[in-house]
Parts: C-alpha cells; structure tokens; sequence
C-alpha cells in the first residue's frame, strides 16, 4: 500500500463524490502528510461517521463541516448603492482612497462606513477606512499586520532626564530593540501567549509558534519604530497617580510580525476562494462567521493582536530594566483589527484598518511623525465615526515618491532643526511624507479630545 494518500482511498472509506474529497486532501496534504496512511485513514472514517464530534477540530472541523453544512461558493455581486458612511477632513483625502471605501460600501454584507483624516489608499480597504459588516470578517479589512499598535510608557522622571543622557538613551535603543527581517533578541523571554489553545488546536497557528517564540519583542520595517520622547499631560486621570505636567516616556508602534503576516495571507487565501468577488474589490472577500474558516481566523486574528501586545509588553520591560526604573503609566491601543460591536442597535463586526478605537471614553495615542507630536486622546464614541478615529498623521507622499522626492540631506536637516536623534530609519519614513499632525487633530474635534502630547527626541526605526 503506497504511502500517498488520494481521493479514491477516501472514496472506497464511503465519502461522497462532491468537494469533501478536495477538502480532505487539502487539509491533509497540508497538516498532516508526514503520518501513516492508515492512522488517517481511521481518523477519516471517525470523521465521517461521527462529523458533529469533529466540529471544532483543528485538521478534521472543515470536513466535517463538508459533511454536514457545505460553504455555499458563489459568485458576489456588489450592490447598485452605497450603505451610509463618514468622511471626516474629507478635502485632505485622496481621491483613490474614497474609491476605495465607496467600492466595499457596495458589499452585500456591508452596514455602515466612515474614512478618517488621516486616510490614503491601501490595499481592500483603504489605511484609515473604518467598515462594519454582518456576521463576516474580511481579512484584508484587518491588513496584513494584524494587531499593529501603539504602545506608550511614562516613568515618573521629569522631562530634564533625557539632558546628558542622550548618549546612554540612544544606547539604550540600540541594545535592547531589535528592527526588521532578521534581527532577534539574544536573550528570549517567553510570555503566558504562547500557552494558549489555539497554538494547541488551530494547524496554521500550530507551525507558527517557533516564529511567533523568536520574533516576540521585536520590530517590524517600514513605519515601526521605537522612541524616548517628553509626555506633557495637560488633563490627567485619577487613576494614572501622575499630576499634569511633563515626563519622559517610552512610545513604539508595530504589530504581530511574521506571525500576523502568515494568518493574514493563509486566510485571505482561503476567503478568495469561498467568495468569488468582482475584480476590482477581490482585496474585500470575507469569511462568514458561522463558517469553520470564519470562526478560526477570528480566533487566530485574536491571538494575533494578543501576541502584538505581549511584543510591545517585552520592548518596554527591556527598556524600563536597562533604565532601571519602573513604568508608572501605560496607554495602547491596536490600530489594524476588528472587533464585534453594537452598531445602531445590532452586533457587527466594525473593521479598523489603521484607525483607532475611540468610544466613549477610551484612551489612544494617535502619532504624529519623527519630527511632529503625538497625541494622547479620549474617544468620543461618535456613531457616524463607528466609534473610531485617525492613526497618524497619514502619508502625504507614498514610500517610491519619498525615494525620488528626498535627499538624506534633507532628512538630516529637518530632524536637526527639531532636536530630533535617528537610529535607523530610511528616505521612505522622512518626516516630510506625513500629512500635518495639527490639521488632522483639528479635523476630528468630534471624534476625541486630547489629554496630553508626546514628542519624539530619540526614534529607533529600521534601517
């Protein structure tokens, strides 16, 4: 008996003839090809017997779904008008990134939208674009960096410490934060993340672990960064124990690595092919969350943006040890996922793909750039906003327009006049590619209010 398992051994074990073959080989090719034939075999013949007992499983959930509930395939189509939706700071935003939310406003399972200041064209939804859907999650609504966000530290140093300490800051930042591809740290830490179930139970999430173990602690390329900066606190609350006034502070950006780049890719993959949808928004094809794939990629996207936090957990307690000193307030928020809300009475599932979450009450950092203040906000659950507002700044200028438009020279002179010290970083992050930080601020009044700024002094990005 040959190794090679095909679908005329399913046949023979009394599967019908239909896409269950497809999906069976599918899943076993990709999980489970190192075993024994036979002991998949059994397993298989368990699985068709007995389906409902293998619904949650890892390898065998989607055929037994096969089996009892198929996923209807079939082509979308968009819808002849646009669901409501928001612009807010409409004149600062491109044209292309209004196509873009206008075209998944058309989506069959679309409710409601709304485009922040900050916005610019990316890929599905554009960067800024805020969409709530029925019951579906459309992967490249969350993006390609699921879970990226911000993370903000303040220690109870008044902001005179940064004097005469440069030199050991930016030390500091060169040790123990590490950028791009390759970079890990020496010293691994492990964190309660890596004990979760879905390691255990979900295949994709099972082969990922070493990655996830190895990058966690470290920082993406393009727009991620590491920064000692001055917090002024105009307004603060009684719980933070720290009176108005300024502090030096920790403030870095980036997401879930490697590990949320491959969720993303697997699942985009697999929403592709279940929702077949005209070409110009193929980007938006979604997964139904009463679907097996649906339900795993909501539990893998969740433990993606659990893993992003415990990184950022690992950059400040490296940085806060090598200072020798205790963090006495955290703020963070993600800017790249989606959650389940309330939106006009029914639960929907509201997409932020760079936008972040600003209900009532809810405390963020929108960033500004190397050389502009950040700003840390309460939200102002506004509905027409879908409860949310900007990420940043927003690009002005795209990373290939930044490489022919600007000059080292350039950036060099800009980041002097600020005060500003760059470890790192490339002519695709200068500072001159962001749209103005105060004009988007005072464009969404009505999403937040502002607490207090950041502003950078030393920023660690990749080179």
């Amino acid at each position: 008996m040959g190794n090679k398992l095909s679908g005329r051994d399913l046949i023979k074990l009394g599967f019908p003839k239909n896409n269950t073959i497809n999906i069976a080989l599918g899943q076993i090719n990709r999980y489970r090809k190192k075993e024994k034939k036979e002991s998949i075999l059994s397993e298989a013949k368990e699985v068709l017997l007995y389906p409902e007992k293998f619904k949650n499983h890892g390898t065998w959930g989607k055929l037994a779904e096969g089996l009892v509930n198929p996923v209807q395939v079939k082509l979308q189509q968009l819808r002849n008008s646009r669901v409501p939706f928001s612009i807010f700071g409409e004149n600062e935003i491109e044209e292309q990134a209004k196509f873009q939310l206008y075209d998944a406003l058309k989506l069959p399972i679309a409710v409601q939208g709304a485009l922040m200041p900050d916005a610019h064209s990316g890929y599905g939804l554009p960067i800024g674009g805020v969409l709530a859907t029925d019951n579906v999650v459309i992967p490249y609504g969350v993006g390609v960096d699921i879970g990226c966000r911000m993370s903000l530290s303040v220690f109870d140093l008044p902001a005179s410490f940064i004097k005469g300490k440069e030199e050991q800051l930016k030390a500091i930042l060169s040790d123990h934060t590490k950028f791009g591809m390759s970079e890990t740290h020496k010293v691994k830490a492990d964190h309660e993340v890596f004990y979760r179930e879905e390691f255990k139970n979900i295949p994709v999430v099972k082969q990922l672990l070493d990655k996830a173990y190895k990058q966690l602690g470290t920082s993406g390329g393009g727009n991620h960064f590491v920064e000692f900066g001055v917090v002024n606190l105009q307004e603060t609350l009684p719980e933070w124990k720290l009176e108005a006034g300024e502090y030096l502070a920790v403030l870095s950006h980036s997401g879930s690595r490697g590990f949320g780049a491959n969720i993303a890719k697997h699942y985009t993959y697999l929403a592709t092919k279940q929702c077949p949808l005209p070409k110009n928004v193929q980007h938006l094809a979604w997964l139904d969350l009463n679907t097996h794939d649906g339900q795993e990629y909501w539990m893998a996207m969740n433990l993606a943006g659990d893993y992003a936090k415990a990184c950022h957990e690992d950059i400040h307690r490296r940085i806060a040890k090598a200072l020798g000193k205790r963090i006495a307030l955290t703020i963070e928020n993600h800017h790249n996922f989606a959650w389940k809300e309330q939106v006009n009475g029914k639960e929907c599932i509201v997409h932020r793909k760079g936008a972040t979450p600003a209900a009532q009450g809810e405390l963020g950092i929108i960033p500004g750039s190397m050389t502009a203040p950040g700003f840390i906000v309460m939200g102002k659950g506004n509905p027409e906003a879908l409860n949310s507002a900007s990420h940043g700044a927003g690009r002005l200028l795209s990373r290939g327009k930044c490489k022919v438009t600007f000059t080292q020279g350039q950036i060099k002179k800009e980041l002097k006049e600020h005060n500003v010290s760059l470890i790192g970083g490339s002519v695709d992050e200068a500072p001159m590619a962001y749209k103005n930080i105060h004009t988007v601020m005072e464009l969404q009044k009505e999403l937040v209010s502002v607490l207090g700024t950041f502003t950078p002094k030393i920023v660690r990005m990749d080179k």
